[in-house]
């Protein structure tokens, strides 16, 4: 993206942002702007009430001419949770070219979309030098409804001046979506991490609608917009364009199903901002309820159910891409331990899903298992009895045993049942959406084709470098694109409530089956 090689390996984030300012801001900015969060309008959604108008931002985006808006459609939609999944929910989509008044029109049937809702438009300059975009400007445009019902379906349609999805020619282009269920009731999720563009990841999407999930998880490495991911900006293959790509590949899953990500080593775009998300601000709007909006804008909590889900950032602690290796300065493990100890105090929720994209525990051939990971965050795990640990960073599906104290407590079998409460932990590396595959070293061992191995060799990152290990906690291996279904189950206090987790691959054929249980407050 326009720093030398080996300055970048020596660069933070931060310092590669600043280098890049230096180098493009005299004649980007005489063009008129870099990266921009410029606000039109925002609002809140009260049913049958009115919209707020929330406090406009100065936009320092280039100067763009409007065209007919009946000539622009909208696309790439894709929803997200608010930090109450019952009662908040944001509508995203894009614009190819600056439109006026961008809204969403919301109500409880198709033809009925009653009340209108202003939006806010993100302007994301990229100038010609940062990787391959050459001068692209791109508009992601967002809407945050609030003081929704729980558990109720709505209809909703995303337009502008000239663009009304409530007119009969637009009709095709209303959406639905459903809020959390105020109650305990079963639902299923989903998740996988590095998808990137392409027909594995489309094929993967067209699974995962077919299995009517309340909403979806992404472990990060979301598009590969960066191609080499080392949180280092001397790829001239970096291309702003290919969000747009993925946005409109995603669009059929995610307009109905929240889409919520957490951020990988592919995601850290240093052009944008110190901290290299501030292309992520601009086309995500997610939960602000983390430790540190400025810093660490991927993590968050929700609770939906019975399940309590929390996204981490392990660029924050990643010793392999150590770009952003302490960013948070430790705020965020201490946010992780209130927010666990919270939740298992909390008499609503039963079950506690983390996910994030650095593994754990993995034996890949390629990133294997994240050091940092186990000296912040296992510990709290173990401590809390986490639930299910989902990652993504190795591109294949792997599953451990029951693990404590970085060893085997108990062999889990496909099929088996893990009790967290008195056991530990299971991990599950769910990397295998759509990028090119890597590599185990033990021949792969799934459901129909079991190839149980007493030991792998792997390696585990560390702060000096590479350090071999040798395990006895990989259980599933399968080297094919697939992604995980999660079943939750509720049950009443004292009887066994249970996540039932599969993993699916992308020819629709089961790979994986397990089973968490634990009592129900």
């Amino acid at each position: 993206m326009g720093v030398p090689e080996k300055l970048a390996e020596r660069m933070s984030m931060a310092e590669q942002h600043e280098y890049l300012r230096a180098k493009f801001s005299r004649r980007s900015m005489i063009r008129g702007g870099a990266v921009t969060l410029g606000a039109v309008t925002g609002g809140q959604f009260v049913l049958g009430g009115t919209a707020q108008a929330a406090v406009p931002t100065q936009s320092t985006a280039p100067a763009t001419q409007h065209v007919d808006g009946a000539l622009v459609a909208p696309f790439g939609r894709h929803l997200a949770f608010g930090n109450d999944p019952r009662t908040e929910i944001t509508i995203s989509w894009q614009v190819p070219v600056a439109v006026k008044k961008p809204f969403v029109r919301i109500g409880t049937h198709a033809s009925h979309l009653s009340v209108k809702i202003d939006a806010e438009v993100r302007t994301l300059y990229t100038p010609a030098g940062v990787g391959a975009s050459g001068d692209h400007t791109q508009y992601y445009v967002h809407a945050k409804l609030t003081h929704l019902k729980p558990g109720r379906t709505y209809f909703y349609g995303v337009g502008h001046d000239g663009f009304d999805p409530a007119s009969p020619q637009f009709a095709g282009t209303i959406g639905t979506f459903t809020t959390a269920p105020s109650h305990k009731e079963p639902f299923t999720f989903t998740a996988f991490g590095d998808e990137g563009v392409g027909y594995h990841g489309l094929a993967n999407n067209s699974l995962l609608l077919g299995q009517n999930p309340s909403f979806h998880l992404h472990a990060g490495d979301i598009c590969y917009a960066d191609p080499a991911g080392a949180g280092q900006t001397a790829d001239a293959g970096f291309d702003s364009r290919v969000w747009d790509q993925f946005l409109a590949q995603t669009e059929s899953v995610a307009k109905s199903v929240p889409w919520m990500p957490a951020y990988g080593n592919h995601d850290m775009e240093a052009w944008y901002s110190p901290n290299g998300y501030g292309g992520e601000d601009a086309r995500w709007n997610l939960p602000d309820n983390g430790p540190d909006r400025k810093n660490l804008p991927g993590v968050y909590s929700f609770v939906y159910g019975n399940t309590a889900v929390i996204s981490l950032d392990a660029n924050d602690v990643s010793f392999e891409i150590p770009a952003n290796l302490g960013i948070s300065g430790g705020t965020q493990t201490k946010w992780l331990e209130g927010q666990l100890k919270k939740f298992r105090a909390s008499k609503d929720v039963d079950f506690i899903v983390i996910f994030f994209h650095h593994c754990a525990y993995c034996t890949s051939t390629a990133h294997s298992s994240e050091g940092g990971v186990r000296q912040e965050w296992v510990p709290l795990f173990e401590k809390y009895t986490v639930d299910l640990v989902i990652n993504g960073h190795n591109h294949q599906y792997e599953r451990t045993d029951v693990i404590k104290n970085n060893a085997v407590v108990k062999k889990l079998p496909i099929g088996g049942t893990a009790y967290p409460e008195t056991e530990g932990v299971v991990y599950v590396t769910a990397g295998a959406a759509g990028r090119s595959l890597y590599a185990f070293s033990a021949p792969d061992s799934y459901e129909g084709h079991v190839a149980d191995v007493d030991t792998v060799s792997a390696f585990v990152n560390v702060k000096g470098g590479k350090q071999n290990e040798t395990v006895s906690w990989s259980r599933v291996r399968y080297l094919n694109y697939s992604f995980l279904r999660v079943d939750v189950q509720p049950a009443s206090p004292g009887r066994t409530t249970t996540l039932t987790v599969s993993g699916i691959a992308e020819t629709g054929n089961r790979v994986d089956h397990f089973t968490v249980a634990r009592k129900a407050k």
